[in-house]
Order: C-alpha cells, then sequence, then structure tokens
C-alpha cells in the first residue's frame, strides 16, 4: 500500500474519530434527532444528483436507510446528548464487528473462528468493565445501553449491507441517505416538539452549520468516498484494520477538545476492547501464518 494512500486512510480514521466531539458540539445546539435528520439530508443532496445509485435491489437501501440511519444513529446521538461521552462512544460503537459476527452466525450461517471468539469475548469483558463505571452514582447506564444498541443496529446494517451484494459503498451510503430524513424529522416532531425545530432552522447558531456540514460532507459523502476508493485499489483485509484508530482518535481528540478524562477502570475497559478487537481483526490472520 503507497505512502499516499495508507495517509488518505488515516485521514479518513481521524475524520471519523473527531466526528464523534463534532457531535457532542452539536447535540449541544441542536436537538439530536433534528441533527440526524439534517446530516442525512445534506448527505443526500445534492450528492445524489452526482453518485450512481447501487446496483442492488431498492430493499436494501431502504432497510440500509432505516437500520443505520434512523435507528442505529437516532440512538447514537440521543445517548450523547443524555450523558454518553464523546470518546467512550468511538470506542463503545465499535462493539459493532462482535454484533456483525453474532448476526452473520444466526442469520447467514456464517461460522467465526475461535479466535474471534476469543476476541469478542475479550471485548466484552471490556464492555462490561465500563458499564460497571455507569452503575454507580456517577454516570448514568441508559446513554452507555442506547450507545451499545446502536453498534447492535450498526452490524445489522453490515448484515444487511452483505445481503446487498458486492457493490459501491460510497453510492450506497449516499442513496440511502434518502430515507432517513424524513423520519428522522417526524420523530423529532414528536419527542422534541415542533417549537425547538422552528427555533433551530430559524435561528442557527454558528456550532449547529458547522456540526450538520461537518456531519453530511467530511464524515459521509468524503470519507466514505476515501474509503470506497481504497477499497477498490487494495485487499479489505488491508484497508480494513484502519478502522481500528477510530476509537483511538475519537478517545483523543475528546480529551484535548472537551476535556474527557477517563477514570482507571474505564481505561482498563478501553484497553481490553482495543486488545478485542485487534484479535478478531489479526487473531485468523496469524493463525494462518503458523500453520504455513
Amino acid at each position: 500500500m503507497p505512502v499516499r494512500d495508507i495517509l488518505l486512510a488515516v485521514l479518513v480514521v481521524a475524520i471519523w474519530g473527531f466526528n464523534f466531539v463534532v457531535i457532542k458540539l452539536g447535540v449541544a445546539d441542536v436537538p439530536p434527532l433534528l441533527l440526524t435528520g439534517l446530516r442525512f439530508f445534506f448527505a443526500a443532496l445534492p450528492a445524489v444528483f452526482f453518485v450512481k445509485r447501487p446496483a442492488c435491489a431498492a430493499r436494501w437501501v431502504i432497510a440500509f436507510g432505516l437500520v443505520l440511519g434512523v435507528v442505529k444513529f437516532g440512538l447514537l446521538f440521543v445517548g450523547m446528548k443524555v450523558g454518553m461521552p464523546a470518546g467512550l462512544s468511538s470506542l463503545v460503537l465499535q462493539m459493532q464487528a462482535f454484533f456483525t459476527m453474532g448476526l452473520a452466525f444466526f442469520l447467514l450461517g456464517e461460522r467465526p473462528k475461535p479466535i474471534q471468539i476469543v476476541g469478542a469475548a475479550v471485548a466484552a469483558l471490556g464492555i462490561l468493565v465500563i458499564a460497571s463505571t455507569r452503575t454507580g452514582g456517577g454516570a448514568p447506564l441508559g446513554p452507555f445501553l442506547m450507545v451499545l444498541a446502536a453498534a447492535a443496529c450498526w452490524g445489522l446494517a453490515n448484515i444487511i449491507t452483505k445481503k446487498a451484494g458486492r457493490i459501491d459503498m460510497l453510492g450506497f451510503v449516499v442513496w440511502a441517505s434518502l430515507v432517513a430524513p424524513l423520519p428522522l424529522f417526524a420523530l423529532s416532531w414528536v419527542f422534541e416538539g415542533g417549537e425547538a425545530i422552528v427555533a433551530t432552522l430559524s435561528h442557527p447558531t454558528p456550532m449547529a452549520i458547522a456540526a450538520v456540514a461537518y456531519l453530511a460532507w467530511p464524515t459521509t459523502v468524503l470519507g466514505f468516498g476515501i474509503w470506497s476508493h481504497l477499497m477498490s485499489r487494495h485487499p479489505a483485509a488491508t484497508v480494513a484494520p484502519f478502522s481500528l484508530l477510530v476509537p483511538v482518535f475519537g478517545l483523543t481528540s475528546a480529551f484535548l477538545v472537551l476535556g474527557e478524562p477517563i477514570g482507571g477502570r474505564e481505561a482498563i475497559g478501553a484497553v481490553l476492547v482495543i486488545a478485542g478487537l485487534v484479535t478478531n481483526v489479526f487473531g485468523p490472520r496469524v493463525g494462518l501464518w503458523l500453520r504455513r
């Protein structure tokens, strides 16, 4: 992989890691469901006029838009609004890898390798350690569970992508983004109120504008555009491990920008989750190398 493409991969995961800081700042000024809807509205428009429609059945695009756009990001944004730290959110959300593995077993019959089960167990232990910090008198457990549920929805969205077949992910994400805004705006109207929506849209703060712009374009369109380009040029096994850097950038940027501290038990849990992810990604290749 040439240096230029390595730098592009690092750029994307840095954008995706910092994305959690932007969400945290954004939901302070914009109701979370409204912010989610605006993110996908501007991710879809005007990009759909320039990005080719994915070569798959429309039902997979609709399902992906609802599961990922409405449910997963709705839970994530609300969870962060009501108390989940940005850095820990970037870490907990990576449990999607193990939810994907479990759902692939039950829905697609794909059997995980023993080393991947070990990785899942290590990461699950890390999640339990982090959860234990949220059951005392400090942080609430609810926001943590919402982000964990968002990770499960991301896993389901990955299964939908598998069912859609070999597709251009940029086109898939852009066209699926058309599905999410209307349901999210309706949910925002019901749960956040019309007055809050009107107030936000009629007098947007600079932070609100910046958050919507960052979430829609660098995070969604540019990020997936570069990622799809890299995946088309290199083996998935070469590109995918770079995603392990997302929580590293997320935790670091949350500390530097938001001043989010990481307690002792949270740090232990974070190390276990990252160790589990690394085992899941690299363990099968190490086993294959040892058998040669």
